[in-house]
């Protein structure tokens, strides 16, 4: 039996989450009291895993709600914990980056509907703090933060064994996106691929807003939504504002996140919240792809 023809086209099906690794149950029975004192989304926040699968939070001092939840290590002291809020609309979901080894946390909370004028799109609201400590003062002043240590580099991320894409970070608040066509080995691949690339060629340019945040040296949560994807395309494209953020692991070349938004095709929408493991690689790309000017900045 040829293993990788018997389960080469079940592992393509898992898509971008072909990749990801298990999940991480390590925080099962523990409880983290946060400080969110830095940036839009401030206030004090709690989450207690009851279990591998279930956790209670609660934020300034509301009573705990109990989500089913996700977690995944970048390194061996960093998780990234997400959940979407149930019988919440419009829907939101909540990442966390928790900093065992700084005693250190990030939050990112992203909302849909706040956009009168694209019900679909979803916002990024970031918070910054520690990890409060029983009789114990937190007195280091330094955070989590956004960056632009990020700018310059160019890299293909791997999803799968015919799944990748070439990231361009040109900007501090901007990325930009292609699909390799020499990635794919299968024609269902590589017709994938020139799918994406024709839907990017309708667009004025690949550009999405983004946010870079510095972790500790060498790891950094990127978050992206395609805003820009959902304005021109809509529903031709079938993904609707998708936002996706990714721990990545620079030391060691790989990546954790998820992916949270809807999808609409054939005229049904369902839900999306997806997990998500990458690998990199460096990539070159023209020149142009950093000095390019941003369609849709003045």
């Amino acid at each position: 039996m040829n293993l990788a023809k018997t389960f080469g086209p079940k592992a393509s099906a898992l898509s971008i989450g072909q990749y990801c690794p298990p999940a991480c149950f390590e925080l099962a029975g523990k409880t983290f009291d946060f400080v969110l004192d830095t940036g839009d989304v401030s206030g004090d926040a709690a989450l207690n895993f009851l279990d591998g699968k279930t956790l209670e939070w609660s934020y300034k001092g509301s009573e705990p709600k109990a989500e089913q939840y996700e977690c995944r290590k970048a390194d061996d002291w960093t998780y990234l914990v997400t959940y979407c809020l149930s019988n919440t609309t419009p829907r939101e979901n909540h990442t966390w980056v928790i900093d065992c080894e700084q005693g250190l946390v990030t939050f990112l909370r992203c909302p849909l509907g706040e956009n009168t004028y694209w019900p679909y799109l979803i916002e990024s609201h970031f918070g910054f703090g520690y990890i409060k400590e029983e009789d114990k003062p937190h007195t280091d002043l330094k955070r989590h933060g956004f960056t632009d240590d990020v700018v310059g580099t160019s890299v293909k991320w791997t999803y799968g064994h015919e799944l990748a894409t070439v990231h361009v970070y040109y900007s501090s608040h901007w990325y930009r996106i292609g699909y390799p066509k020499d990635a794919a080995k299968s024609d269902e691949a590589k017709a994938t691929n020139e799918m994406f690339n024709d839907s990017m060629a309708a667009m004025p340019g690949p550009d999405e807003p983004t946010f870079y945040v510095k972790i500790k040296e060498g790891m950094y949560l990127v978050s992206v939504t395609e805003q820009n994807m959902e304005k021109i395309l809509g529903d031709k494209m079938g993904f609707r504002s998708d936002t996706l953020c990714f721990l990545d692991n620079w030391n060691r070349m790989y990546s954790v996140g998820r992916g949270f938004g809807t999808a609409t095709m054939g005229g049904k929408e369902s839900e999306i919240f997806v997990m998500i493991g990458k690998y990199a690689s460096p990539e070159e790309v023209d020149a142009h792809f950093f000095t390019d000017p941003n369609p849709y900045l003045v």
